[in-house]
């Protein structure tokens, strides 16, 4: 079908240069004074025209064979020259012989005569097609390249993507099987409770892979199975509130975006704390972005000293292969302060199906 529509669109050029050649002909005719019917000044030319078009794909596939680059120069000229001269040839001994066929419409003439009035130009209608055929084989290689380095690049962020997002789930795997571990021979039922909220999280996991992006209202189911195991763990030292803006629970963020922030904020800023601390967890809509902010007031640090951390630098890395740009990602940490991590990302909201 494609090539079917870039031969009728060959050929629709062809029949414009010929009727814009038979313009020519009628004016010249109506100015010297002869008057020449419209479709003796039409016929010629498109038959002229016409047998170029039937010549067209042949010139095209010799062109693509042998192109008219610089580092091949010498090879192109040894094959179009002679080549350029016979297909004249072949195309003004067709002309003869359709003037021949048709009399009533096109001129009679011998092939001497169209030699000498018109090979050179033949000539150069020649190297144009040859020339023309060669930049759209151009063209169409380009865009192929273009669109195969786009696929490669988004086969690449994705697998990108998925290693980051494998180098959390262990970590936090690991964590929680430590707390069951601890919490085994302490407070059986707890570890018994903890081993139910581990298999729900892990389901939530399996229903996420693979997905790029999900809902803030499933974001925060996770999160909230997450902060029930940390709980456990810390019981009273571990103070959650939460503050999620109704219109934000459609919107698209990436997918476990928030888990790793609040895993962080409670190991690294309340978990060191004897007294435990604060965690706070607000999603808001304002101007068109979505912002996610995890904060804490444990124990802080320095902010190039959080910025080494593996889900810091993991959620970074995330939203620039999917938002181009790790600046979207904010930091406000002091020693003594506490944590502020901001995210702030387009409003994206989930389509409907149905």
């Amino acid at each position: 079908m494609r090539r079917a529509r870039v031969w009728l669109a060959v050929l629709a050029c062809w029949t414009l240069l010929a009727l814009l050649f038979a313009s020519q002909t009628l004016l010249y005719s109506a100015y010297a004074g002869n008057k020449v019917g419209s479709w003796r000044a039409i016929a010629p030319a498109l038959a002229d025209w016409y047998l170029w078009a039937a010549l067209t794909p042949a010139i095209a596939r010799l062109a693509a064979r042998a192109p008219l680059v610089p580092s091949r120069w010498g090879r192109a000229l040894l094959v179009h020259v002679p080549v350029s001269i016979v297909v004249a040839a072949l195309k003004l001994a067709a002309r003869v012989w359709l003037g021949r066929l048709w009399p009533s419409a096109l001129a009679t003439t011998t092939f001497r005569n169209l030699v000498l009035a018109q090979f050179h130009l033949n000539l150069i209608t020649y190297w144009m097609i040859a020339g023309l055929a060669q930049a759209v084989d151009y063209y169409r290689k380009y865009r192929d390249r273009e669109v195969h380095a786009s696929q490669l690049e988004a086969r690449l962020a994705q697998a990108q993507i998925d290693v980051l997002r494998m180098q959390l789930h262990p970590h936090f795997l690991f964590n929680t099987l430590h707390a069951i571990s601890t919490l085994v021979r302490k407070d059986p039922d707890s570890a018994e409770r903890t081993i139910a909220q581990l298999s729900d999280l892990l389901r939530l996991t399996l229903d996420t892979l693979g997905r790029q992006k999900s809902t803030v209202k499933d974001e925060m189911e996770f999160v909230d199975r997450y902060l029930a195991i940390q709980q456990t763990r810390f019981g009273d030292r571990l103070i959650v509130r939460q503050s999620i803006d109704p219109a934000s629970l459609d919107a698209l963020v990436p997918t476990q975006i928030l888990q790793p922030l609040v895993e962080n904020a409670i190991r690294h800023g309340i978990g060191p704390r004897a007294s435990g601390g604060h965690l706070d967890i607000a999603v808001a809509c304002r101007n068109g972005d979505l912002t996610l902010r995890v904060a804490d007031d444990g124990v802080g640090a320095r902010a190039d000293a959080y910025e080494e951390r593996v889900g810091l630098s993991n959620t970074r890395a995330r939203l620039k292969e999917l938002y181009g740009g790790g600046d979207r990602l904010t930091v406000a940490t002091a020693p003594g302060a506490g944590f502020a991590v901001a995210i702030t990302l387009p409003y994206e909201r989930m389509e409907c199906s149905g």
